[in-house]
């Protein structure tokens, strides 16, 4: 099993120092760079200080500047916010000067707040038609020139410059939830990016069977990459436990806010709604985190992880920011990589 690492600029209050949170975020990917993860990871948000990431390429391009091996990726690009030769040559470019690092991450996008000022009109339950189109126009200017007339975007002949130094291309990467997600995925040879939020196991286990049933619907095809990502927590103390759980529901308060859009944003902070007043509240409650996320000593997270392994995940990603203090998250990270990557050498 090999690592990634989700690691955000991440505010959750006005007090936060905006260049110790700058700093931190770097300072993180250069462990991983040195711990031996795979890649690193990106957002694309827009307004929120709970993920502050207005261009993931730029963050990427700060991040390939002071680290020397790791691969970097974006996680994801929306593709509605875009337009395909922009982000054809904007990702290439970031390839051409990290030295062939881009892992090229689309998707349709999470909140309908951001939509409604980035494409107004747009439903994000509609959004990944945005993607289907996208993706083949941006793979296409990558290798040639091209004219594209389309339901989104029409363009006379043109082409990316510069083209991506990875030959034909970057690896391509689909955040998937949806059975219609992964079929696509695998037919376009995207390798897969899944989340189970908070839920349990047998969440993890439904994305890994509609893996297998697209595979098995598109015999002959190149087997892709599939990871998962869960908020991660490594500590010494078997109580340790308490504080990321609490900066978990904290921040679960917002995103719930945000992902179905219940409350309100101020100068770009979510209000934090009640958890317990929703239906779905079962899924927050303090011992159901604990054990569905990656928390625990380090014995704990290596027995979740490899059970993970035996479902058939290939990369595990490591979600670092959720409103754990920056010492903490430090801390945690040290640990991973010193007392549980080693099991998975």
């Amino acid at each position: 099993m090999k690592f990634q690492l989700v690691v955000n600029m991440e505010r959750m209050t006005s007090e936060m120092n905006m260049q110790d949170v700058e700093r931190h975020t770097l300072e993180m990917v250069q462990m991983a760079d040195e711990g031996g993860f795979e890649s690193a990871w990106a957002a694309e948000h827009h307004a929120l200080e709970m993920t502050i990431a207005p261009n993931p390429f730029q963050i990427m391009t700060w991040w390939a500047a002071h680290t020397s091996r790791i691969r970097l990726g974006c996680a994801v690009a929306v593709a509605a916010y875009w337009h395909p030769i922009r982000l054809a040559g904007e990702a290439a470019l970031f390839d051409l000067y990290s030295g062939g690092r881009l892992e090229f991450g689309i998707g349709s996008g999470a909140y309908q707040r951001e939509f409604d000022r980035m494409h107004p009109g747009l439903k994000q339950s509609d959004a990944y038609r945005h993607m289907h189109e996208m993706l083949p126009a941006v793979l296409a200017l990558w290798q040639r020139d091209y004219a594209h007339d389309g339901e989104f975007w029409s363009f006379p002949e043109s082409t990316s410059v510069p083209k991506p130094l990875q030959r034909p291309h970057p690896p391509i990467w689909v955040a998937a939830r949806a059975p219609i997600t992964y079929e696509w995925a695998v037919k376009n040879g995207c390798n897969i990016m899944s989340w189970a939020l908070t839920r349990p196991i047998s969440e993890l286990e439904e994305y890994i069977d509609r893996f297998e049933t697209a595979l098995q619907n598109n015999p002959g095809v190149k087997r892709p990459i599939f990871s998962t990502m869960r908020h991660s927590a490594v500590y010494e103390d078997a109580d340790g436990w308490k504080t990321p759980v609490k900066a978990v529901i904290s921040q679960l308060g917002r995103f719930e806010n945000l992902f179905k859009n219940m409350g309100g944003v101020k100068n770009g902070f979510p209000e934090e709604i009640d958890l317990t007043a929703l239906e779905s509240r079962e899924q927050f409650k303090a011992e159901m985190l604990r054990e569905n996320l990656m928390f625990g000593t380090p014995d704990e997270v290596i027995a979740k992880l490899k059970r993970y392994q035996e479902l058939g995940v290939d990369q595990f990603t490591y979600s670092a920011s959720y409103g754990l203090g920056l010492a903490e998250q430090k801390r945690s990270l040290e640990l991973f990589i010193n007392e549980v990557m080693p099991a998975f050498a």
